[in-house]
């Protein structure tokens, strides 16, 4: 991810991907979760952090995914994994203006350790307040 050398992950759940991206080398200056008090929806240490992104699996929810990217976009950019089908939704229209990227992955394996995968297709999404133009679509399968 060109550009990010620090993430907030603020939906954290258990931090399996803030660990994946430590390890990879980027440094993480915030994590947070529902689970353990830090709504990211009115989380006050969100608004005043100095990041390059915020990386996170936020729920699929409309009705917290929603809110939620309109306050991460206001803080730093933002990549977003849920979904592959939202971005094809009538509920979509108001966020692709916003949104820069689209990254297809396919369907996730949720729980290690199982052979079967999971039944949604999902999608990192990079969300910015200066997007310009359509999204650009990767499909790196």
């Amino acid at each position: 991810m060109e550009g990010i050398r620090t993430f907030a992950e603020p939906c954290l759940g258990e931090g399996k991907l803030a660990a994946t991206l430590m390890d990879a080398g980027f440094k993480c200056v915030h994590v947070g979760d529902i689970q353990t008090g830090q709504d990211a929806l009115t989380d006050p240490r969100l608004d005043i952090l100095d990041v390059d992104a915020i990386i996170t699996n936020p729920p699929w929810s409309r009705h917290l995914l929603h809110p939620m990217i309109w306050r991460f976009i206001e803080i730093a950019p933002t990549w977003l994994l849920f979904d592959a089908a939202w971005a094809h939704t009538a509920q979509a229209r108001p966020f692709l203006p916003f949104c820069s990227h689209i990254v297809s992955v396919g369907r996730v394996r949720w729980i290690d350790g199982t052979k079967w995968g999971g039944k949604d297709d999902a999608a990192w999404y990079r969300f910015e307040m200066a997007a310009v133009g359509p999204p650009k679509f990767y499909n790196p399968a």
